[in-house]
């Protein structure tokens, strides 16, 4: 499945190629699918690795900083993040960056996994927290660590007023459209985040969230990884439970300014999804609205 224009699509036959070319000895190990995100697909090969392919240029670079800074974070952090141990370069047949990581056992946080909801949200807090506080290393938002999502909202108003419109014109009724276009103005209105920019992973969604014996084990993809303002690293709270969002925002001590930003950046980022994947990835659609939803509840209950 290709979901951008410019994308090169990667399939076994690739992988083992790439494989035999840079990393001979792992190339006849077993290979099976792993999943596939909108900006990357995965395979895992043999029993402790990761192959992660980016689909586009744009996201071959994203992969490159994993490369770099994760290893440097890693030791900072004490939730296990993804461990990078190859470092891929293009060919003619793949011309963009890919990685081998180490595999990381679990499965996505869900009904299924999740045994104390309150407990996940306070688990997930004490990540951001602990992420939050990381030194910068030298590193400045600028390049690839520089990301709407750790600036501020009042740029994006175009092209979530565009997300916006898409919304009426797909989903239509079944979307409370105009209220969620209010939630997201009255947040324009609200001050700008101050204080010093920190680290952020940037896509704290369920799927990137990996559960063992019922509580968070992991973080991956940090294909998003960047500096800036925290406001937006909450904004994947409402793909969770009540109960989850409750933990994690008591967890944090949010104020009601931030808080009320963090829920606009998960409006943007919904709809913009909406958008962009509607005729071409209808799981990711789902996911999208789901979290609408989960906004339009919430914010009707206050």
């Amino acid at each position: 499945m290709t979901l951008h224009e410019n994308e090169i699509p990667a399939d076994e036959t690739l992988v083992r190629s790439l494989l035999k070319a840079q990393r001979p000895r792992w190339a006849d190990l077993p290979l099976s699918p792993a999943g596939a995100g909108t900006d990357n697909t995965m395979y895992r090969l043999g029993d402790d690795l990761l192959v992660r392919l980016p689909r586009t240029a744009d996201t071959g670079r994203a992969v490159r900083k994993e490369q770099e800074w994760l290893p440097r974070l890693a030791p900072r952090l004490t939730c296990r993040v993804p461990e990078p141990v190859h470092a891929g370069t293009p060919t003619a047949a793949f011309p963009h960056a890919w990685s081998v990581h180490r595999w990381i056992d679990g499965a996505e946080a869900g009904p299924d996994t999740v045994r104390d909801w309150a407990a996940f949200g306070t688990d997930l807090a004490a990540f951001v927290r602990e992420l939050h506080h990381v030194d910068l290393m030298g590193a400045t938002r600028a390049d690839a660590l520089s990301w709407y999502r750790g600036g501020t909202l009042g740029p994006c108003d175009e092209w979530v007023g565009k997300a916006l419109a898409d919304c009426r014109s797909t989903v239509g009724p079944a979307l409370d459209v105009d209220t969620l276009e209010r939630l997201w103005r009255d947040a324009l209105t609200l001050p700008e985040p101050a204080g010093t920019h920190v680290w952020l992973h940037g896509d704290l969604k369920p799927t990137n969230l990996l559960v063992r014996d019922g509580r968070l084990h992991a973080v991956i993809d940090f294909g998003a990884l960047s500096l800036g303002f925290p406001d937006a690293e909450h904004a994947a709270l409402w793909d969770l439970p009540p109960l989850a969002r409750e933990a994690y925002r008591d967890a944090m001590n949010l104020d009601d300014t931030t808080w009320l930003r963090a829920r606009a950046w998960a409006i943007a980022v919904g709809v913009s999804g909406i958008s962009c994947y509607w005729h071409t990835f209808p799981a990711f659609v789902a996911e999208c609205r789901a979290r609408l939803r989960a906004i339009l509840t919430d914010a009707a209950g206050r």
